[in-house]
């Protein structure tokens, strides 16, 4: 008698349809942790900051100003790649502030004329380590390495602006029109500010799109 044997094609086929779908997760797998690294590769690292940041108005131009001071940086930060935002509320609630970025062009955030003389420049100044210590200049017409954005942030930087002259007693009087560099750091009406009044300031690191500094300050 002729003995038949016959294929158990059911037992076969479920086999080879797990193993393929391994195959398959595998090859996904493997596709996906390339692309998010590709992402995590390709994102630049945000540097950290830190400062000190003081804010006075004593109601007349002698003595008022903004000023930063870098205590410390992961690695030297180009003020090209930095925006600082400052915000707050005046005593009616309206929110004010300003945002400074690098210069673009000719349009500079400091466009103010005394009598006679038209200052054109980006605030905040530079001053100290990372400023060109060849050129730096105490008032007036600032040299273009003191200008945001062509000075580079390091322990020891620090970045000020004061009002004009024609600033006193929480209001600008006379001689002076446009936007001076305190106005172009604090925002329009920086005037109204008084002791003990809260500014928040902070400080983007364009390229990464993080926060690296930010603080309350209070009005002093």
């Amino acid at each position: 008698m002729k003995k038949t044997f016959n294929k158990n094609e059911d037992a076969v086929s479920p086999v080879i349809g797990v193993m393929l779908m391994i195959v398959v997760t595998v090859i996904l797998a493997a596709a996906v942790s390339g692309y998010a690294g590709g992402i995590g590769g390709n994102m630049q690292k945000a540097p950290q900051l830190t400062m000190d940041v003081a804010i006075k108005n004593t109601g007349n131009w002698r003595g008022s100003q903004i000023q930063f001071d870098v205590l410390g940086v992961s690695e030297p930060i180009p003020t090209k790649d930095l925006k600082i935002v400052t915000s707050w509320s005046n005593d009616t609630g309206a929110l004010k502030g300003a945002t400074v970025t690098a210069l673009v062009g000719t349009d500079y955030n400091t466009d103010y004329y005394y009598t006679t003389t038209h200052y054109l420049y980006q605030s905040p100044i530079g001053y100290g380590k990372g400023v060109d210590s060849t050129q730096q200049k105490t008032s007036g017409g600032y040299n273009e390495s003191q200008l945001f954005g062509n000075y580079t942030l390091i322990p020891g930087t620090s970045m000020k602006n004061s009002p004009e002259s024609a600033y006193t007693d929480f209001a600008y009087t006379s001689g002076g029109t446009g936007i001076d560099g305190i106005e172009a750091v604090l925002g329009e009406g920086w005037q109204e500010l008084h002791t003990g009044d809260i500014v928040n300031v902070k400080v983007i690191h364009l390229p990464s799109g993080k926060v690296i500094f930010e603080k309350n300050v209070g009005v002093e």
